[in-house]
Parts: C-alpha cells; structure tokens; sequence
C-alpha cells in the first residue's frame, strides 16, 4: 500500500481525500497557493508545499510545480481529486513518467473520454446509444447549419473538451446559430485551451442521470447503480439524489449494464461516471464519463455503504475489486446538495469574504463536507463551492425533510450562500413529487425570492456572541484548525438594526 499521497487540489475534496488517507494510515501531502495559505486542507495534511501565486494557472494548473512537491515530500502517488488537472491525460502522463501512480485511469483512455466527439464515435461502434448529433468539430459555420437542419431545431452546441456547462448553448432557430457557435468556441477556448464545438439533438424536458463504474487492473468491471443529477443551474448540478425517482429495476438494470458496456470499450481503470439523459419516454443515451471522482460521490456512499475515495486508492495500488455485481444492492434515500459561496439575489454572482460565523449542521443521517471553517477567507479565484450537505434516510420523504432541517440549520455568516434557494427548490411540490427534469429550475424558480427570515434566523443563532474589534493574537500548529474565538472574537447584534 502507499505510504504517502499528494493530493493536487485544494479545500472541501482535498480534505476528503485527507480523511481517507488518515483511515488508511497513509500520510497526506496538500498543495496549495498563496490565496489558500491558511486554508483547511493545509491545516489537516501530515504536510503541505506552497506551488505558487493564487490564481489556478500559475499554481493548481501548474503541472510541474505539483509533481515537483511530490518528489520532494517523497509521494508515492498524486490523487487529482476533482476540477483542476483532474481529467487531463498530459498531466496523467506527466506524474507516470516521474515514476509515480496516478490515482485514477490510464492516460489513453482518459484522453479518449475527455474528447466528447472521439468518445461519441467509441460509443456508436460499441453499440452503445447515443444522442443525434455530429460526429465531428468543424470552424466551418455551413456544417453546423447542415447539421441543424438534419436533426431539426432545438440543436445543443457542446465544448469537445470539456464539462460543467462552459461552451454549452441552446439554440432554438437557425438565425441564432452562427452567434452562438462563435460564442462558444470562445467560451471552450478560455476554459479549456480547445475551440473544438459540434451539436447535437437538444432532448426536451430530459433526466439526466449517471451510473458510478469502477473497474480493476485485472478485467473485473461493474457499476454501483445511478446518481439522479436533474437539479442544475446554468447547466451545474446543485442538488443530486439516489436512487432516482424515474426508472424502475428493470431501467436500472439496463442502464447499468449499458455503464459497464461504456467503460469495457474504452479500456476504462479506477473509478468514473457514465452520464445518461433519459427522456420522457423513458429511451436513454449516452452523455459522456467523467474520468475521475465526483463531486457527488458521497450519495453513492451513502446507499452502498462503500467508500469510494479509499476504493480509488486500492484499485490504484493494483487490487481487485473486493466485491461482485452480485453483492452490491442499494438502501435508503440519499440527497446532496452542494452550498456555494453565492448571490442569489445578483444573479448567483460568486461572493467571496471572510466566514465570520460557521455552525455545521448535525444529527443522524447527516454528512457535511468542507473544506472550511469559521474564520477562513472564502477567494475570488476558485470554484465557489463551500461544503456538501448530504442526508440519508429509509425512504426520499425523510431524506428530503431532513436535509430541509439540516439545510436551515446550516448557518454561514460573512459570505453570502445557496442555502436558502436549495430549500426552497427541496420545499417545492413539484421536486416533492419527483418531477425532477433538467430545465426545473428554469420553469419553476424564476420567480424565487430570498425569505429575509432566514437572515434573521441566522443572526439570532450567532446573537449570544458579542462583537469585539479587538485583534486576537494567535499561532497556528501544523495541523489543528484555529477556534473561532481566536479569530473572530465576540459577536452582538445591534440594537435597531
């Protein structure tokens, strides 16, 4: 097994990959910039190695610089966690060919995978369904007019390189075409160094839901049932849930198999998603797999009762599978969601600050992911997401009401948050009743607006806690996190405020 890991990423997943490491006696390394000096993930590291200034192309996207530090700390593998270098099969290459494992698959498939126009076309041979589209990018404006009027409009325009939305537009007629391929070429090529776009059949009022696979060095493969991700924003998943309110054992079963079928074809190792759309009439299609963990794995955890980050490590380090389809069943209902240092007011404008008070909700059946603490200076420059609240419960009813009182007992001051919209879309009875489709958000929130009580209510759970501006003196130890009387002080509401 190894001795040492170096996790190449910061805050809440960082710190999921510590926590593992420690329950499996292996030392953890973390990296980190110098916006992220004092944050959690350093805290809790057996050790930690500055690479670079804060913004993410001069220190988390610096290839060298992060192989550099485990070579240093005398790393036996890096774990790429997720975001950042996580999918890119150069970097892969890179840490194989310094001698040390990459936690996660092989480069070739991985670069196969990350092309979603290449994968498509793995996919069409190994007979596996897939959503009308183009088979390849083309700069040529004709070929995506010809494409469109093949498949007939609404069209989806898609990066090749790339995930979460960027590149990604809807078109609904041909005279918005032309604008809207530029535009995402433009978006690809920030996100991901490629302008590489094609279009596909846009599918109307869809699920989208994916499967966990996991496969071994030694040909074992199988899948760990599906993860509903139909709760998104701008096309970011917020809210995820298992098992999915939409298909049924027999659904299931094909899916599944169809999962394994993807990741047999394209030689696929460790852990990843198949991601599917399944559409009113219950036909599914391959989206594309995400070669890495997600940020929703712990709702897979949550109704197999199996860890998947220590599973990542184990196939990494050469074992086998320690279980068979046959011995994976599901239990219980598992919800996540995903709380983002966020405006909601300001169009879900990134906010970014200091968390003057934090207190994380508790109790049975409640999870809490973070990578924060009171105190911790939330950065302009990363992905805004703070913590993930996940709740299990026998049944969806008591996941859904209980991550409604965990949700609301989850108070972050300092920054703004998610967490009132998240309540609002789990309170609504169309989410009540499952009708969980990709476009919810867009049809049933738009006229949300933020219940100023929740504000309140907030600052009546901090009010015992009286304001002093008096700076605090303090060193931190290598690994303890700073309590928050060392930091913030005392807290007092004001009065006619």
């Amino acid at each position: 097994m190894f001795k040492k890991i170096l996790i190449a990423n910061r805050s809440e997943i960082a710190c999921r990959v510590i926590k593992a490491c420690k329950e499996m006696g292996i030392k953890s390394v973390a990296v980190y910039s110098e916006a992220d000096a004092l944050s959690r993930h350093v805290r809790i590291a057996d050790e930690a190695v500055c690479i670079g200034p804060a913004p993410a192309r001069d220190s988390y996207l610096k290839m060298e610089a992060i192989i550099e530090a485990a070579m240093q700390t005398g790393s036996d593998a890096i774990h790429p966690g997720y975001g950042f270098l996580a999918e890119n099969h150069e970097f892969n290459q890179k840490v194989r060919d310094a001698g040390l494992i990459f936690i996660g698959p092989d480069p070739e498939p991985m670069k196969l995978l990350g092309s979603k126009v290449a994968s498509r076309i793995k996919m069409l041979e190994a007979g596996v369904p897939v959503i009308p589209g183009m088979n390849s990018s083309s700069k040529k404006i004709e070929d995506f007019e010809e494409a469109a009027e093949s498949m007939g409009f609404p069209v989806l325009i898609k990066a090749s390189a790339g995930g979460g939305g960027k590149g990604m537009r809807i078109v609904n007629k041909k005279d918005d075409l032309a604008s809207s391929v530029e535009s995402a070429m433009r978006e690809s090529l920030s996100a991901f160094g490629s302008d590489e776009v094609f279009l596909e059949k846009y599918i109307e009022q869809p699920r989208h839901i994916e499967f966990q696979v996991a496969a071994d060095n030694h040909g074992n493969a199988l899948h760990l049932f599906e993860r509903e991700c139909s709760i998104q924003r701008r096309h970011q998943k917020i809210i995820e849930e298992s098992p999915s309110t939409a298909i049924d054992a027999e659904l299931r079963r094909k899916m599944g198999e169809t999962a394994v079928r993807v990741i047999k074809a394209s030689n696929y190792n460790n852990l990843g998603t198949v991601e599917f759309l399944v559409d009113k009439n219950k036909n599914f299609y391959f989206l594309e797999v995400n070669a890495r963990i997600q940020v929703e794995h712990p709702i897979t955890e949550a109704v197999t009762g199996i860890d998947l980050v220590k599973l990542q490590i184990q196939i990494a380090d050469g074992e086998t599978l320690p279980f068979t389809q046959d011995d994976l069943n599901q239990r219980g209902h598992a919800i996540e969601c995903r709380i983002y240092a966020e405006d909601a007011d300001n169009n879900f404008m990134p906010s970014s600050g200091i968390i003057h008070y934090l207190r994380e909700p508790l109790g049975g059946g409640i999870r809490y992911d973070s990578g924060i603490y009171q105190g911790a200076t939330i950065p302009v420059f990363y992905d805004p997401v703070l913590a993930k609240l996940i709740t299990f419960g026998k049944d969806r009813e008591e996941a859904r009401v209980r991550m409604i009182l965990a949700l609301k007992d989850n108070i972050i001051l300092g920054v703004k948050t998610s967490i009132g919209f998240m309540i609002r879309v789990l309170e609504h009875e169309e989410f009540i009743a499952g009708n969980t489709y990709t476009d919810f958000i867009d049809k049933n929130m738009k006229n949300w607006k933020k219940d100023e009580s929740d504000l309140f209510n907030a600052a009546l759970a901090s009010a015992s806690l009286t304001s002093s501006k008096k700076k605090v003196e303090f060193e931190f130890s290598e690994s303890i996190i700073p309590e928050p009387w060392q930091l913030i002080g005392k807290w007092e509401i004001a009065a006619g405020n």
